[in-house]
């Protein structure tokens, strides 16, 4: 028994620590056997317990319990085809949330304003099959919005996962344009590389490609949104993570002046630098933080989640007692398992509202 459990928990780990090494069609084919191993796996062991369970009142010479035996085996099966139809189905199932968000002192020319948020596409998750994204860009246009909104993780490991993507990418409209920041998964941290050099060239590629496809990087800086003489400050930084997660953002850097009366919109990646930074701090004026990042641990049911375990602000709106307000997207693509068990791939359209 233990030799099993031990055998299982190095397989988890495999699958859920980053691959530095070997191609991206090998560690695909990992990702998809290790996930058909578990999706057998866990049903059974779950109508063993069951079984086991059942099977107690014998120890003091009773009947079993057959129909906990029976349950085992029909959650056992609820299990087995949940795991497949997010791995075969929703995780294509792109899901677009409308929210309101009243801000105080909003700019009269700035109420109805909208911002199409995307996160976490993950493309190298796609290899070169590139209909899914498409699909997700044509979603977005759909929307008509002012402003589209980026919030980091283009990539699993590498800038070549995004070459076949450029195309569709570069189809993305917003009326003031298009706006991106970088995630943790966007510096190759998460590779292998021969040199310093190689993994700074990788990055200095990103950001190339993402100008070249029409999107505006704001990386530690500000672009300001303008309706006639009104405008709104949207701040984007580098990736502020909380451990293991590295550092590359510098909010004062992005705007020094964060107490000031502007109206300021923040992208930021991980959640966490809101929970920790922004949150009842009366000295930093920021409305609205946009982030991604943690997928819902792309699980999840009833508007719960295991990412909850982790981050107590995973998915939906959140704010503090200062009006300060966060949404967390909980992305398009995937990470370690080739599946989203409910947390249904998002695209959020945010309208802001005076209030």
């Amino acid at each position: 028994m233990i030799s099993v459990i031990a055998l299982n928990v190095c397989l988890l780990l495999v699958i859920c620590l980053p691959k530095r090494r070997g191609s991206d069609p090998g560690l695909e084919w990992i990702m998809w056997a290790l996930y058909a191993y578990f999706s057998v796996y866990i049903p059974k062991c779950i109508v063993v317990i069951f079984d086991l369970i059942g099977g107690l009142p014998r120890l003091w010479k009773a009947r079993r319990t057959g129909w906990l035996t029976v349950a085992g085996s029909v959650i056992a099966a609820v299990v087995f085809c949940a795991m497949w139809w997010g791995a075969l189905i929703n995780r294509y199932n792109i899901d677009v949330r409308s929210v309101e968000i009243a801000i105080p002192d909003l700019p009269e020319s700035f109420d109805g304003y909208t911002i199409a948020q995307l996160s976490d596409l993950h493309v190298g998750t796609y290899g070169s099959d590139t209909a899914f994204v498409a699909e997700v860009v044509d979603r977005v246009n759909s929307l008509d919005a002012d402003v589209v909104a980026f919030t980091g993780d283009l990539v699993n490991r590498r800038t070549s996962e995004l070459k076949p993507f450029v195309a569709p990418l570069s189809r993305l409209r917003g009326r003031d344009g298009v706006y991106s920041i970088l995630g943790n998964h966007d510096y190759g941290d998460y590779y292998s590389w021969p040199s310093s050099d190689a993994k700074r060239a990788n990055l200095d590629d990103l950001k190339a490609m993402q100008r070249a496809m029409g999107w505006r990087m704001l990386n530690n800086s500000t672009e300001m949104l303008r309706r006639g003489n009104d405008s709104i400050a949207l701040i984007g930084v580098e990736n502020v993570g909380d451990p293991p997660f590295k550092t590359y953002g510098d909010l004062d850097e992005a705007y020094p002046a964060l107490g000031d009366s502007v109206v300021k919109i923040l992208l930021s990646h991980n959640p966490a630098h809101w929970d920790e930074d922004i949150k009842d701090s009366p000295d930093k004026n920021i409305a609205l933080t946009l982030s991604g990042h943690t997928h819902a641990m792309q699980i999840s049911a009833f508007g719960l989640s295991p990412a909850a375990l982790r981050y107590p602000t995973w998915g939906g709106l959140y704010s503090d007692d200062d009006c300060h307000q966060l949404y967390v997207n909980i992305g398009i693509g995937e990470v370690a398992i080739p599946a989203r068990v409910g947390a249904t791939p998002e695209i959020t359209l945010i309208t802001l509202r005076r209030k």
